[in-house]
């Protein structure tokens, strides 16, 4: 192990053991009628995550989730690529997409459940609405800082506009596209979350909710670590392979 993995091992342990001090501290100060301390809920935890009921309800937001993923990546990015290369698709498309991004996407909630009912459809499709939009910005700001000289030599090259972006535009807007992916991650998941929260009966979401409705502390507490602990992993994994892109030329 070298030294930079080495310091950021210490730093993530230094991180968790503040983040578990503050945690017990917390617990002292608000008590047992709004929190439960980490030996509890890390008890809880591991007792919830091996009865069947719970397995059902993750792959179904697991589903949902990659998914609505996938989605958000593959529609993001030729959004990205269209917007970012013609000028005049630009100048009228993206104020949409700003005007989109800004609005609060639990009003538009109850038209996609009219568009896709009840059921996985509509966390797929909320999901990706969340996800879209961050990763067609990050996209059109990465092709237009694209170096004109690279395009010029694709079309020297007579290369057609997928293949422009294959080989020339996606190996130099990587890295500032992978920082939208990130983003795009992190807002997929917290749709199809509350997808599951307002309008199903399946899913981590669901069961949030649920719990909340019945005051359930522990399970508020155990679903909370799970989400925590799974975004944090993903969020690193995805910085650490952010780090190893290589920068811009």
């Amino acid at each position: 192990m070298n030294r930079s993995a080495r310091e950021a091992m210490l730093n993530a342990l230094g991180l968790a053991a503040l983040v578990l001090v503050a945690w017990q501290l917390l617990y002292w100060i608000v008590g047992e009628i709004a929190f439960r301390s980490p030996a509890e809920t890390l008890v809880f935890t591991a007792k919830l995550i091996s009865t069947s009921a719970f397995q059902t309800h993750l792959a179904e937001t697991a589903q949902a989730f990659g998914v609505a993923l996938l989605l958000a990546i593959l529609i993001g990015l030729a959004i990205g690529f269209l917007l970012g290369l013609s000028r005049f698709a630009s100048e009228v498309l993206e104020p949409v997409l700003v005007a989109l991004y800004s609005i609060p996407k639990i009003t538009l909630y109850p038209i996609l459940l009219l568009m896709f009912g009840l059921g996985i459809s509509a966390k797929i499709a909320f999901g990706t609405l969340h996800g879209i939009v961050p990763i067609a910005l990050f996209t059109i700001a990465a092709v237009r800082n694209v170096r004109p000289v690279f395009l010029k030599s694709g079309r020297v090259m007579g290369l057609d506009p997928l293949a422009m972006i294959g080989r020339i535009l996606l190996p130099a807007a990587l890295p500032e596209i992978f920082a939208g992916l990130r983003i795009g991650f992190s807002l997929t998941l917290i749709g199809t979350l509350l997808g599951e929260m307002f309008a199903s009966q399946r899913g981590l979401g669901y069961l949030l909710m649920n719990a909340i409705g019945l005051h359930n502390i522990d399970l508020i507490m155990a679903l909370t670590l799970l989400l925590t602990l799974f975004a944090g992993a993903a969020s690193g994994l995805m910085l650490y392979l952010g780090g190893r892109l290589p920068e811009r030329a």
